[in-house]
């Protein structure tokens, strides 16, 4: 994340820094109406409408499916600017936070949902990729305590996999092309088990180590007090001060 500097924080009117650190105070400074928030907004009510063309006059026509892929492709295209403006100018905001991977998974869940119920897509596709994008977003919960999962480039690959594939299928292919989106679909398929893999292994490393860093906190807190009491106690804090010292050495070699 990126933030708005100290003085433009303040209203001085200066520009913000590009690549700052963004703090709590920038993210609230940020207006609910700016650039970033918008396309992600154009991209939630890009979805109903991406639906209705699709199934317009039955959802075979070509003409109305160009005019359903042209509304996805604005939408994946918003998809690629709205988080990069937001952390690039200081506009990150707490409806931005959540709005943008809401409306990330609607535009996707929505257009493989569709195709499926014409039949041009086999709803086992359907369902990987749905089930894997909801178990990693509520896996992300679960660690959020201890860390958050960063996005990989195997993530980005996926999500780039998954959107070429569907906008072909959203298209009537025939021939050579219909083969090839299948097989991109394939690569789509692959990328999103085995990165789905790779994020369920870094949250179960995450949480261990949130928790193991926990319990060595706590252990170091809950020594502090009987120690620093046996300093003043004279010639009897000697058995209590080498407890304590027992104590300290295993909670270190715990860490």
């Amino acid at each position: 994340m990126t933030g708005v500097p100290a003085s433009a924080a303040g209203g001085s009117g200066a520009k913000p820094v590009r690549g700052g650190k963004l703090g709590t105070a920038a993210v609230n400074q940020a207006s609910l109406w700016n650039i970033a928030n918008i396309l992600t907004m154009v991209r939630l009510l890009l979805v109903p409408g991406f639906v209705l063309l699709l199934f317009h006059d039955g959802g075979y026509d070509p003409v109305w499916r160009s005019f359903a892929w042209a509304a996805f492709a604005i939408a994946m295209i918003t998809d690629l600017f709205d988080g990069h403006l937001a952390r690039a100018y200081n506009l990150v905001t707490d409806f931005g936070k959540i709005a943008d991977p809401i409306a990330d998974k609607a535009i996707m869940g929505a257009a493989l949902v569709s195709l499926s119920v014409l039949g041009d897509l086999p709803w086992w596709i359907t369902g990987v990729i749905l089930a894997r994008e909801l178990g990693i977003t509520l896996m992300r919960f679960w660690v959020i305590r201890h860390a958050v999962i960063p996005a990989s480039r195997g993530g980005k690959l996926k999500t780039l996999a998954q959107g070429t594939a569907a906008g072909m299928y959203v298209l009537v292919l025939t021939g050579p092309l219909a083969t090839l989106r299948f097989w991109v679909m394939m690569v789509a398929v692959v990328l999103t088990v085995v990165t789905g893999l790779d994020y369920v292994r870094q949250a179960v490393v995450l949480r261990r180590k949130g928790l193991a860093a926990e319990r060595a906190a706590e252990a170091v807190e809950a020594l502090q007090t009987p120690a620093g009491t046996a300093v003043g106690a004279g010639p009897a804090a000697g058995p209590a001060s080498g407890q304590a010292a027992e104590a300290r050495d295993a909670a270190e070699a715990e860490r």
